[in-house]
């Protein structure tokens, strides 16, 4: 191939030959696809389908927990050691719900609102779930105080049992009515009194007071000192027997409620102002912000309005679930486990949710004022795992419509044999199929399935994947019967490689984002992309195969096995009445039919009378029968689409239209927030869905825990771990007590009561009741404890030291527990103080060692506790509406938890804010680093398929713009960023690669000016891309049927921006960018602008010259070429020839051998050689023809001279030019002698190179022909002039 260019072109011959390199590769694996179709067949679908097996064993994770946490962060790393140390990710388990009213407007601060909210709660609080042979009710699973342990009098420690109910935060506790939630479900019974109590009649202090009495007079030894102190510390006095009645008249409204009887109603709004307290006032606080939400004040802060009422039923973890129930007789016969535990909790939520939807179906006066909303994590993770299955009528709805699509766009109803409809389909289902594998393989590979995988990625393969298919149709649909497998993958094999390698390579590139959910789906998408194209050039290409046996038999495309062989209809007789023989009237009836065609095509475009009004009928009739198809993408991108685009003032609006649009994106994108709310994950029309939306606009409620690990001096280091508790008070939304300070943690609570312990040690002291040696009987159990705490040493070799009564102090003066003991006062204050312990919700780890203290018991030696490596401060977080105060709120607490981290205190945050929008505070800087890594290795891939980087840094530059025009249409649609935004992103970098290269490819490869290349690009490329949108759209569009909201705006909208930008780029702009900016051609030629000459054959050795006659400028010849009128019959190309090819590995070839029965004559010069208007019929036969020699037309149809010779032609219809040809390689110029400076020089020289070509061709019944060619070369050699050259073919 140098030496043929050598003199006639230059370019790029690295480019040239690395492209003929690759294309042969693709060529050998077309060929030996072809030559065993069947048996590829075969083997493709055992092994589809062995991988589709693999999708029973697929995972599918639902859990929130377990999609969203960023991998390889700090956040696992911090749930990670939670779960180590603890054995739980989760620190709190809620059942919330939520009240409003149906009027937006409406107050729910009045008694009717909250005796509806009681009647919900009573219904809902007492369900029940039998499970394991066992049935359980919320008092088996909810969190609640412990009650102390009292040695010998069981019978008393098993009435507190009973009576201290489960904590439940709520509205009610602010009134009598709050009591009847709290049981107990069977009344307690105590001997002697004579009423059965439950908590709506209970008042704990004289019910203490009943029974010291009771048993001190029966002489009943009892420490009842112990249970007052307990009471004392947790402020249970009263219980609900001095607050309000929301029904004053109500006749169990207790006497001593202080509206008893009252007329008026309460005042609702003041008494909720500042929060309620429950039956233990101290460690039963609930906040104002907890239980009200929208909120209305008056000057004095008073609540004035509400929106919304809220309750929270406090539950175990599983994992305390299982530890309670442990060593209990009631699982002793079902192996008890924590994942028995864990199903047992989300059975009773289950039936929670349920029981409230079945009430207000029932109680209409409920339903028909107020709005209940249930909520559990239990609930949330059903409706995850019941939307993560795929859903299989949207599945078949969209491969249907797909399938439909393909059916009608290749159905060819004029030409059924060359329909490709059914092979169209079959790819489609192709496709769908090798999808499944690709899922079913990431199922065998053990990657897990989420909603985001399930939901989007089939529909996003299949559009994806169906483009391969119309590349490979759209050249398959260009080539004749003799075209093989080869040459199809050949011309289009390296577009589909490198989109598929785009965009599989840019959903790897997304797998570094590290979010569970994102990355599984990127990875799988990754997986079936690679899946869908060894579909495409391997199997699909054998289906191919089978079908051109089709075609070749002439069968139709559509029940080809049903319909007999189909024949083309027979030409008009009327065109071949002047021929004598059979051999010229094939001559005469091309040259009639291209005439014609000429005709009609001059009158559509400029109509004008007809010049043969006895032909004009037949004309219209050839170029309206089946040889011509009615609508080509290929034929309007070349006639109308691209002349349109490249006129200047087009141009001018497109690029002025461009520059404003990527302005105004760019402003808008600065604009562009962060967030994904959990609301966006939950079906919109569900009840889970409602509770959240209610949730986030009226409380904005979270809760979060400051977690302090281990490596740490806890008893030397008291100090700062007050002033870390002390730094959240400056912690915008966190919630404060009535003080404006904190609420109390572990440390502060267990110095409390040490420090009371050593106020009645000094009393006890002070009164003699103590000693150094020991305790007098009349000492109290508190001081008795706080001398066997006072004389711990804290070393295991000597732990008591009597002499320490006098020196040691259990707190001193500043505030810090006695170091050396720290762990020994510890496990009494965990056992001793059980209100106080669980109230402080630290979770102390490892757990304190247990000390039941007697006051009997003389052992001064109390057990030490390990040192701790895990313990939390809980906190309340309110007003937490947007991503953006979420993220402020992080980033406070992060900084925080940094500055401490240097002070030496090893902590982390904690909670559901942490869970689901840590990733944002990285998200941006990640997405950057990502998107920069992905164009760096987009420009590199296409500088080494384009072979040209000034190309390919326009190709990155139009993506990025593209970019930036998303993030613009992201802010005006609402969508936030987000991690699925930003795989979209990555994705949509994919996609506009694809787009750009496949118009780069053709403008590189073809020969002209820019204009004129990108006509032929736009030709071969408008076709599969139009179809490859509209298919992706489809398959797109069928995502919005999904019950997920962040589908629907996430992936459904989002992707159609992508589509629709990328197409508006990809078809307008760049074009137009290339037109004026574009890279110069791979290959130039030098002697013409627009096609390679001829290259000279190489010298053989000489023969005889010829004999032959013939006619140059319509001289007589021989009598067989006579009746030709000078027209000659089309050459037949090598049978593995595609001169359709637009490609360079094509256009630079000649054909070894040529195929005719006559003499021709083909002569290439500049001079006298008019060129002939392309008319339909040229059109048809060749479709992308012409692309490097005979379409000249282009360049030079704007030259006067050749306007003039087209008016003079129509004007003389016998005018020697005026006789077209039909070449398969384009209409040959007419030379005759033209007046003026146009005639051409005289003769000089003649040279004859003979040369013999023996070609084998194997027919459909597989028999050998031999043919022999004999090729004899004419030189007109010129001094001045180009050679001119004339090919005779015997």
């Amino acid at each position: 191939m140098d030496r043929a260019l050598i003199g006639k072109a230059r370019g790029n011959r690295t480019a040239i030959y690395l492209r003929s390199v690759f294309q042969s590769h693709l060529e050998t694996l077309g060929s030996s696809v072809q030559k065993h179709a069947g048996k590829v067949l075969f083997v493709a679908i055992l092994v589809l389908s062995t991988f589709c097996v693999g999708l029973k064993s697929a995972q599918i994770h639902s859990k929130v927990h377990q999609l969203w946490i960023q991998e390889g962060g700090r956040l696992e790393s911090e749930l990670a050691y939670t779960q180590k140390t603890i054995g739980e990710d989760e620190s709190s388990t809620h059942q919330l719900l939520i009240q409003t009213a149906h009027d937006p407007n409406a107050s729910v601060l009045h008694p009717l609102a909250l005796q509806s909210h009681l009647e919900v709660l009573m219904k809902a609080t007492a369900v029940k779930v039998h499970m394991y042979d066992t049935e359980w009710g919320l008092r088996d699973m909810c969190n609640s105080p412990t009650s102390p342990s009292f040695e010998g009098h069981y019978y008393i420690e098993q009435i507190l049992k009973h009576l201290i109910p489960c904590s439940i935060i709520t509205p009610l506790d602010c009134f009598w009515e709050g009591s009847q939630l709290l049981g107990p479900e069977t009344p307690v019974y105590i001997p002697g009194l004579n009423q059965r109590l439950m908590w709506s009649t209970l008042n704990p202090s004289e019910v203490m007071q009943f029974m010291k009495q009771q048993m001190s007079d029966q002489k009943i030894s009892f420490d009842f000192d112990t249970v007052e102190q307990y009471m004392k510390r947790a402020a249970i006095s009263s219980g609900y027997m001095e607050k309000p009645c929301l029904n004053p008249r109500h006749p169990m409204c207790p006497d001593t409620a202080p509206n008893k009887n009252s007329s008026q109603p309460p005042d609702v709004g003041a008494i909720l102002s500042g929060g309620c307290y429950g039956y233990a006032a101290k460690y039963m606080h609930w906040p104002e912000q907890l239980i009200v939400g929208g909120a209305q004040r008056n000057r004095s802060g008073h609540l004035k309005k509400a929106k919304a009422l809220q309750t929270v039923v406090q539950l175990m973890t599983e994992k305390e679930m299982y530890d309670q129930w442990q060593d209990n007789y009631k699982v002793h016969h079902i192996g008890w486990t924590q994942q028995k535990a864990a199903e047992v909790l989300n059975a009773w939520q289950r039936n929670f949710s349920r029981e409230v939807e079945q009430l207000l179906r029932k109680q209409s006066r409920i339903a028909a004022n107020y709005d209940i909303y249930v909520f559990s994590s239990a609930t949330l993770d059903d409706i995850l795992a019941k939307f993560s299955h795929p859903s299989a009528l949207s599945i078949v709805i969209g491969v249907a419509a797909t399938v439909l699509y393909a059916f009608c766009t290749l159905l060819r109803w004029r030409d059924p044999v060359r329909g490709q409809s059914s092979v169209g389909v079959a790819g489609v289902l192709l496709m769908c199929f090798s999808t499944a594998a690709g899922l079913g393989l990431c199922a065998l590979l053990g990657i897990v399935f989420n909603a985001a995988s399930t939901q989007v990625v089939p529909f996003l393969a299949l559009g994806l994947g169906v483009d391969h298919i119309f590349m490979l149709t759209a050249a398959y649909a260009e080539s004749n019967r003799k075209e093989q497998t080869k040459l199809i993958l050949k011309k289009v094999g390296p577009s589909i490689l490198f989109s598929a390698c785009s965009t599989a390579g840019s959903f790897f590139a997304a797998v570094f984002i590290p979010v569970p959910a994102l990355k599984v789906f990127c990875l799988q998408a990754a997986i079936v992309m690679c899946f869908n194209l060894a579909a495409a050039l391997l199997v699909f290409p054998a289906m191919i195969s089978l079908d051109l046996r089709r075609r070749t038999a002439g069968r139709a495309d559509i029940f080809c096995c049903c319909f007999p062989v189909w024949k083309e209809q027979p030409k008009s007789p009327g065109l071949t009445m002047n021929n004598n023989n059979v051999r010229g009237s094939r001559h005469v009836k091309n040259c009639n039919n291209m005439r014609m065609s000429g005709q009609l095509q001059q009158q559509s475009l400029n109509p004008a009378p007809a010049q043969n009004p006895l032909l004009e009928p037949l004309a219209v009739n050839s170029v309206a029968s089946s040889l011509v198809p009615s609508f080509s993408l290929a034929s309007f991108a070349f006639r109308y689409y691209t002349p349109f685009l490249m006129r200047s003032w087009v141009k001018f609006l497109a690029v002025m239209g461009f520059l404003c649009a990527l302005i105004f994106s760019l402003y808008e994108a600065t604009a562009l927030q962060d967030g994904l709310d959990i609301i966006d994950l939950v079906p919109k029309h569900s009840n889970e869905h409602k509770f959240l939306d209610a949730q986030s606009r009226l409380f904005g409620f979270y809760s979060m825990y400051a977690v302090t690990q281990g490596n740490f001096e806890y008893p030397t280091q008291q100090q700062l771990l007050c002033d870390y508790h002390e730094a959240f008070v400056r912690v915008p939304h966190v919630i404060k007590n009535d003080n404006g300070g904190l609420p109390d943690f572990w440390l502060i609570l267990f110095r409390d009561w040490l420090t009371n312990l050593q106020r009645i040690f000094d009393d006890a002291v002070a009164d003699r009741s103590l000693t150094t040696e020991g305790w007098h009987p009349n000492a109290s159990s508190d001081a008795i404890l706080a001398y066997k705490l006072i004389v711990q040493t804290g070393h295991v070799d000597n732990p008591v030291d009597k002499n320490l009564v006098v020196t040691n102090r259990l707190v001193s003066s500043d505030g810090i527990i006695n170091p050396k003991a720290f762990y020994n006062y510890l496990s009494a204050w965990a056992t001793n103080d059980v209100f106080a312990y669980g109230a402080s919700q630290g979770k102390l780890y490892p757990e304190p060692r247990q000390y039941y203290h007697a006051p009997t018991e003389y052992d001064l030696k109390i057990p030490k506790s390990l040192p701790l490596v895990y313990a939390q401060m809980p906190f309340y977080l309110h007003g937490l509406t947007d991503t953006s105060e979420i993220k402020t709120l992080i980033g406070h607490i992060r900084d925080l938890s940094v500055k401490y981290e240097g002070f030496g205190l090893p902590n982390y945050p904690s909670g559901i804010p942490f869970i689901f929008w840590e990733q944002y505070m990285t998200l941006r800087s990640s997405l950057a680093l990502i998107l920069v890594c992905a164009l760096l290795a987009a420009l590199v891939l296409v500088s080494l398929l384009l072979l040209s980087v000034w190309a390919a840094v326009l190709v990155i530059v139009t993506v990025l713009a593209s970019l930036v025009q998303i993030f613009g249409a992201m802010t005006l649609l609402g969508i936030k960023l987000s991690a699925i935004p930003a795989v979209i992103l990555i994705l949509g970098v994919g996609m506009m690669l694809c787009f750009n290269v496949h118009i780069s490819l053709g403008f590189m490869t073809s020969v002209g000016n820019r204009q004129r290349r990108i006509h032929l690009a736009m030709q071969l490329s408008l076709g599969p891309l139009v179809h490859g949108m509209l298919t992706s759209g489809m398959a797109v569009f069928m995502l919005s049927t999904s019950p997920f909201e962040f589908v629907i705006r996430h992936f459904c909208w989002l992707l159609l921006v992508v589509l629709c930008v990328g197409a508006c780029n990809s078809l307008v702009v760049f074009p137009i960018i290339l037109s004026m900016l574009g890279p110069e051609a791979e290959l130039v030629p030098l002697e013409h602008p627009d096609r390679i000459s001829t290259p000279s054959p190489v010298p053989m050795r000489s023969s005889k010259r010829s004999n032959k006659s013939f006619i140059v400028n319509g001289s007589r010849g021989s009598a067989r070429s006579s009746g030709s009128n000078n027209c000659h019959k089309a050459h037949h190309y090598h049978k593995d020839m595609n001169i359709n090819d637009p490609s360079l590995t094509t256009i630079t070839e000649e054909p070894q051998s040529w195929k005719s029965s006559n003499s021709s004559i083909q002569m290439h010069n500049d001079w006298s050689a008019p060129t002939p208007t392309p008319t339909p019929m040229h059109h048809q036969h060749n479709h992308l023809n012409n692309h490097y020699m005979n379409n000249i037309n282009y360049q030079h149809r704007e030259r006067e001279r050749e306007r003039e010779r087209e008016r003079e032609r129509e004007r003389d219809p016998m005018h020697p030019s005026s006789s077209n040809c039909s070449y398969a390689a384009g209409p040959p110029p007419s030379y005759h002698k033209v007046s003026g400076n146009y005639a051409p020089p005289e003769l000089q020289s003649i040279v004859v190179q003979p040369e013999v070509t023996v070609e084998t061709t194997h027919s459909d019944s597989n028999t050998t022909k031999v043919t022999a060619t004999a090729n004899i070369k004419v030189e007109l050699v010129t001094p001045g002039r180009a050679v001119r050259s004339y090919n005779f073919t015997s």
